[in-house]
């Protein structure tokens, strides 16, 4: 599974590049190519954590077939007299990502947290640029909040189910990189 780990790490920190060279550009049109991209790649990321949380405990045999379902984005259905897991079935990331809260750490969300506040703003300005019904201008503000809230979000649960922090975590808004 360190594949998923390495390469969901590695988008968090294009998705941090993207935002330190929107903040360094002075083009407008350049800049906000570069927060957009920021974002996108920011829930990428946040997207392929859960994916790979949910791959280190899909094969535990107490699992139902309705939880592995949660866990893969699968359906699960009644077949002979069984449940299955059959075609693509996708929850909300709030959704999947209070369920691995829940199902792992024995606790729910606390949905009083700051960071799960945040995640939400964060995910309605994703959606704003996802599925744009007017044009909606993205500052670098609203992009720096949502990606601190992504990583808040994924040490929250690596806090809560591993028992340890987020090692990306240590490095916030700081990318590795320098292209």
């Amino acid at each position: 599974m360190a594949d998923i780990d390495a390469f969901a790490t590695s988008l968090l920190e294009e998705s941090k590049r993207f935002f330190e060279k929107a903040s360094a550009e002075s083009d407008q049109a350049a800049k906000a190519a570069y927060l957009h991209s920021a974002l996108l790649l920011g829930f990428c990321s946040l997207e392929a954590h859960v994916n790979a949380i949910s791959e280190d405990f899909v094969n535990r045999p107490e699992l139902s077939a309705h939880e592995k379902g949660v866990l893969l984005e699968k359906e699960a259905r009644l077949e002979n007299g069984e449940f299955v897991l059959g075609g693509l079935r996708m929850h909300r990331m709030e959704d999947r990502i209070s369920f691995l809260h829940r199902r792992f750490s024995g606790l729910p969300v606390d949905k009083k947290a700051l960071w799960w506040s945040e995640l939400a703003g964060a995910i309605d300005l994703r959606n704003k640029l996802s599925h744009p019904k007017e044009a909606t201008a993205i500052t670098a503000q609203s992009v720096e909040r949502a990606l601190r809230s992504i990583i808040d979000s994924i040490d929250a649960l690596y806090q809560s189910i591993y028992k340890r922090k987020f090692p990306a975590a240590n490095m916030g808004m700081q990318s590795k990189l320098d292209f």
